[in-house]
Formats: C-alpha cells, sequence, structure tokens
C-alpha cells in the first residue's frame, strides 16, 4: 500500500505580529505547549486519547520512531530484516539501551521488555487490543488471544508472534504480509514495558512521576493532573544529540480561550484555537491551519426500533449541510467527508488516487429528500412522530458545537423531536457500552495509512462499534481485505467494504477535522502528523 503523501507536518516557524515572544534563554530551552484534553494514563497498553499519547510518545519510544520528516524510521531497533514471504520481522536493538528510572538511575532495555508489553496489552484486554489483530498488524495467533483476553493463559500467550531469542534480538511473526507494518510500529501500545517495575508498582504504576520510566527523548519529572506535566531531557536517550530542548511543559485541559490569551501573554509557545477564535487570528501571521485525520461520525445505536430503520438513518444524514458547517460554524479548515475513510491517508497501489476519490462520496444535503425518508420510515415503523437524543463529551472539542447544530438541524424533520445529553467522553462511552444512548458524537484517528484504520470500526466483533451494527457481507469483505497479498485486490476489497458500510449507513460521516494553530515564531521542528504513533512529537523541536 502507498502511504500517505504527507504523513507529517513540520510546523514550520513564522512571523509573528502582536503575539508571543521567545520562551527561551541563553542557557535553556524550554517548549510549552497547551493540550485541550486530560492526560487520561501513561500506561502505553491503555492510553487512547491523543493527549495521553503526546506525553507518551514524548517519554517513550517503539521499534519505529517518527523521524524529523515526520515518516517513520529506525526507533530502538537500528535495523530489521524481513523475509521473502514478508511475514517475518528481525529487529535489532540498538546497543547499551537503557529505561531512567525517577531517581535518575537507569537499567537495562531488553528485547524481552516488548514481548512482556505486547502480552500485557492482550491478557489485559486493553482496548488497542485489537491493533495486534487482523484488524491492525496481524500478529500471528492474536487474534485467538484477543478474543480470551483476560482468560488467556501464560503459556496461550507465550504463543503471540513476538520473541526475544536473546537481548538485543525482537523477531515478530505476522498471520500475513502488512504493508504498513512499520508504520503501526510507532504507535504507543507497541512500546515496551519493564515487566520487572510493572509488577513491582502494581497499582501506582504509572500513575505518577514517581512510578514512570523513560525510554524517550524526555523525562517526566512533574505532573498534577488536570494542570501540567513537565518533561527533561533524558540524557540517557540513544538519539540525544538531536534533542535540542532542555523542557518541556504540557499544560492540561486548557480551553482555546485559556490557551489563545495565555499566547498572547507569552505563557505558551504553542496552542490549538477553536472556531470562536478563528476570525480574531486568521490575518495574525502567527496562525497555522492544517488538516487532521479525524473523521468525526456520528455513531448510531442500531438495537433502538427507530434507528434500526433505514429510512431513518437516510433521513438524519440528508439532513445534514456539512459544508455550511464547516465553512461556516467551524471555519478552521475542517471539510465534509463522503465516507468514513478520511482524505489523504491512503492511495490505490496502482494509480496513486486517494482511496476518497477512488470511493466515492455517499453523502448529501438535500431536506427535501430527508423528509421523504423519514415519512417513510415512520410509515413502515406505524408512527407519527419520533424523538431521539444527540450524546456527546463536553471535554472532546468541538462536540458541544457539533451537537448544537446537529440538534438544529435534526429538528427541521417535521415530527422529530431532538434533545442532547452533555457528558464526559469517559461518560460517553460507558453510556454507549450500556446501549443506553440514540446517536453518540465520536471521532477517529487513522493509527496507521490504511482505510482498515477506519473501516475496522464496523466489523461486528470490534470493541469500537458500539452501536452494534452487524452485517455478514462486511464482514466477509474485510477479512478478505486482510488475507490478501495482493495490494490491488486488497484495495478492492475495501473499497466494496466502505460501500457496503455506506449504503447501510452503519455511521453517519459529518467532516475530516482541520486544525487552527497558534505558534511562538522562534520555534520549529514540531511535527503534527495523520498517522503514526501520536499527533505530535516534541523531539526535534527547537527554540532560537
Amino acid at each position: 500500500m502507498k502511504l500517505q503523501k504527507t504523513i507529517g507536518f513540520v510546523l514550520a516557524a513564522t512571523m509573528l505580529t502582536a503575539c508571543g515572544s521567545s520562551s527561551s534563554s541563553s542557557s535553556t530551552k524550554t517548549f510549552r505547549f497547551a493540550a485541550d484534553q486530560d492526560i487520561m494514563t501513561m500506561d502505553s497498553a491503555f492510553a487512547t486519547d491523543p493527549t495521553s499519547m503526546n506525553a507518551l510518545h514524548a517519554t517513550t519510544e517503539g521499534l519505529m520512531a517518527v523521524g524529523k520528516k515526520g515518516t517513520s524510521v529506525n526507533g530502538l531497533a537500528k535495523s530489521y530484516t524481513l523475509n521473502k514471504k514478508r511475514t517475518k520481522y528481525t529487529f535489532k536493538l540498538r546497543d547499551d539501551l537503557k529505561w531512567t528510572l525517577p531517581d535518575g538511575k537507569t537499567v537495562p532495555l531488553k528485547a524481552s521488555d516488548f514481548v512482556y508489553s505486547w502480552q500485557r496489552a492482550l491478557g489485559e484486554a486493553s482496548e488497542y487490543a485489537y491493533m495486534f489483530t487482523s484488524d491492525g498488524a496481524g500478529i500471528k495467533n492474536a487474534d485467538k488471544l484477543a478474543k480470551k483476553g483476560t482468560k488467556a493463559t501464560k503459556k496461550e500467550l507465550n504463543t503471540l508472534g513476538i520473541k526475544a531469542p536473546d537481548d538485543k534480538t525482537v523477531i515478530v511473526t505476522l498471520e500475513r504480509p502488512c504493508s504498513y507494518f512499520l508504520d503501526i510500529m510507532t504507535f504507543s501500545c507497541f512500546y515496551p514495558q519493564s515487566e520487572t517495575y510493572v509488577k513491582k508498582w502494581g497499582k501506582n504504576y504509572a500513575k505518577d512521576v514517581k512510578h514512570l520510566l523513560s525510554c524517550g527523548a524526555f523525562i517526566a519529572k512533574s505532573w498534577t493532573k488536570s494542570n501540567k506535566i513537565t518533561f527533561e531531557k533524558n540524557k540517557n536517550y540513544f538519539d540525544k544529540k538531536d534533542v535540542k530542548l532542555d523542557s518541556l511543559i504540557m499544560y492540561l485541559n486548557q480551553d482555546p480561550k485559556t490557551s489563545a490569551a495565555n499566547f498572547e501573554a507569552d505563557k505558551v509557545d504553542y496552542c490549538t484555537i477553536n472556531s470562536s477564535l478563528v476570525d480574531k487570528y486568521k490575518s495574525n501571521k502567527a496562525y497555522q491551519q492544517f488538516p487532521q485525520g479525524y473523521v468525526y461520525y456520528i455513531n448510531i445505536n442500531h438495537k433502538k426500533k427507530l434507528l434500526a430503520n433505514k429510512n431513518i438513518r437516510y433521513a438524519l444524514s440528508y439532513a445534514i449541510n456539512r459544508a455550511d458547517f464547516t465553512n461556516h460554524v467551524l471555519k478552521d479548515g475542517s471539510k465534509p467527508i463522503g465516507g468514513m475513510v478520511g482524505r489523504t491517508i491512503a492511495y490505490n497501489p496502482k494509480t496513486g488516487k486517494d482511496f476518497r476519490d477512488d470511493s466515492g462520496n455517499y453523502v448529501a444535503y438535500n431536506l427535501k429528500k430527508a423528509q421523504s425518508y423519514f415519512d417513510k420510515g415512520l410509515k413502515e415503523l406505524g408512527m407519527k412522530k419520533a424523538s431521539v437524543s444527540i450524546l456527546y463529551g463536553t471535554d472532546e472539542t468541538p462536540e458541544n458545537t457539533v451537537a448544537e447544530y446537529l440538534q438544529n438541524a435534526f429538528s427541521k424533520l417535521k415530527g422529530l423531536s431532538v434533545t442532547v445529553k452533555a457528558s464526559t467522553r469517559q461518560g460517553r462511552i460507558n453510556k454507549q457500552d450500556q446501549g443506553d444512548y440514540d446517536l453518540a458524537l465520536q471521532h477517529w484517528g487513522p493509527d496507521y495509512s490504511d482505510p482498515s484504520t477506519y473501516l475496522n470500526l464496523g466489523l461486528s466483533d470490534n470493541s469500537n462499534n458500539r452501536g452494534k451494527w452487524k452485517s455478514a457481507a462486511f464482514d466477509s469483505a474485510m477479512h478478505k481485505a486482510q488475507k490478501e497479498a495482493d495490494p490491488s485486490k486488497r484495495w478492492s476489497y475495501l473499497l466494496k467494504s466502505e460501500k457496503i458500510m455506506m449504503k447501510d449507513y452503519a455511521f453517519i460521516p459529518l467532516f475530516q477535522k482541520g486544525a487552527a494553530a497558534l505558534q511562538n515564531p522562534k520555534v520549529s521542528g514540531l511535527i503534527y502528523k495523520m498517522a503514526l504513533s501520536s499527533p505530535y512529537t516534541f523531539t526535534y523541536v527547537d527554540i532560537k
């Protein structure tokens, strides 16, 4: 599979008018980053949110890493070889790799730390356990182990396709060739962990800086939840010569207005802003706009009688004016999306055509059609009117704005009553897992540069398919894609899969997120990418 043409964006320094100043001195360089969410966990086996992944990526590396140009490069592994069948990778670790402990002491990082970490993710039923399976990297025997979860025995976990014959060799065996395997190795769930310290610290592991290890560019030195986390340069990092910063500060759970005010007051060097601030800053040379890989969509509870009706789902989609919302409400570079797979993520292996263009557009705005579908659906259900609720997380920007817009759009359907229900991200997930919702607002970012990272959401056994949509035809097409070694044939199966998904409106896609940000002009080397590891890479940041 051809990788996305621009996997990473190096956010270049620009001239600045009336905003920000240098945060460095002649002796120290500190980069101050404002995050709009809190860190949920620093345990790489369980991190699923962008802020946690950003923090983990600052302190930890995988076999592969994110390079200066935003592409995957050798990380803790100095080299690798691949067999002729493209199903066995043999990685050789760098010499003298170390874990840095909270007190500054070090212990060796060994190949067995990868084996332990991967087995732990599957054996403790991590939400990202599917990343090891055919839905992700396709590690040998991962499918069986993921289904067993916490019931898997140590003997069974030892059958996972990862071995460490010595301290410097990691051998990974796949069920089938995986074109994006090296990219997916940058993802946090594939990071190593020290069995000694995970077990020694028990429930305290990764809960605070006294119970964290580092093998990455930085070491976490202090952490106040929902406030900030500070890092210092890791002198034991294998690539320390490329780390120009002395320290990194991440301010947590910062709303965009506060972040922008702090930027103007020279208290932060980088922050994203929301739609309400775009007009204020768009002419400022500190302003940056860039595309993201996140696809925002409506997760539908297919167990609800009303929403199980296909015509009702069609009505809801046709009632949404996506172009109006992205152009006049968000105004941050977000674009309407015609399916569940994001743009600029993957390309046809023969023609180089973007998957989004190859697959086509499955959505449109037409209120007259929406009403017609809605009336037809009500008639089939023997109903004269109906009501739906929209669930969203208040800590998931800009879901509150999306919810408000959708409430207004759906309310234009005669006979439909619409309410919104606010929760936190975790509260939303809990309600979805309990089936206690109608429509839920979600977004999905690509874990790797392939359409399957989005399409896997529709698999009947995928844990993120919380709406319980099921299609034997879809499952069959996806499973054929998982097993197909020929890139062109595999591509055809993926196109077929999205067509099945969208013709039935398993989900209702809304838009692909853009980002608007303010960046200190003296900062360079900050990397943002749609797929690979975490959203931001701080390793190469420099301040003039």
